[in-house]
C-alpha cells in the first residue's frame, strides 16, 4: 500500500488540505506555487470578478500548454516508431538477406 502524508497549500490566501502519495508532495507544493503565482499575476493584469476567474484563466493556460505538449510527443512517438521501423527493415535486410538480393550483390562485383 502507497504511503500517503497530509499535505497543506496555499493558493490565493486559501488553504488546501490533501492527502498526497509521500513522494509526490514537493511536485504539489510546487504545482500550488506556480498556480497561486500566475492567478496572482493575472490579477494584476486583469479584470475579474472573484478568485474563479483567476483560477479558471491558469487552469485554461496551463491544460492549453499541457494538450500541446501531448500533441507534440505524440508527433514524436509517431515519427520514432517510423524511423525504428526504417532501421529494423535495413538491419533485416542486413541480417537476413534474400537470394535475389545475395545474386544482385555478387553481380555487381
Amino acid at each position: 500500500m502507497m504511503e500517503t502524508v497530509q499535505a497543506s497549500v496555499n493558493i490565493l490566501g486559501r488553504t488546501y488540505r490533501l492527502r498526497v502519495a509521500a513522494g509526490d508532495e514537493a511536485a504539489l507544493r510546487k504545482a500550488a506555487e506556480a498556480i497561486d503565482k500566475q492567478a496572482k499575476q493575472y490579477g494584476n493584469m486583469y479584470a475579474y470578478n472573484d478568485h474563479q476567474d483567476l483560477l479558471a484563466m491558469v487552469a485554461l493556460t496551463q491544460i492549453t500548454q499541457l494538450t500541446k505538449i501531448q500533441e507534440s510527443l505524440r508527433f514524436k512517438d509517431t515519427d520514432l516508431a517510423q524511423r525504428l521501423q526504417s532501421i529494423d527493415s535495413v538491419l533485416e535486410q542486413i541480417l537476413h538477406p534474400t537470394k535475389e538480393t545475395l545474386v544482385s550483390a555478387q553481380n555487381s562485383l
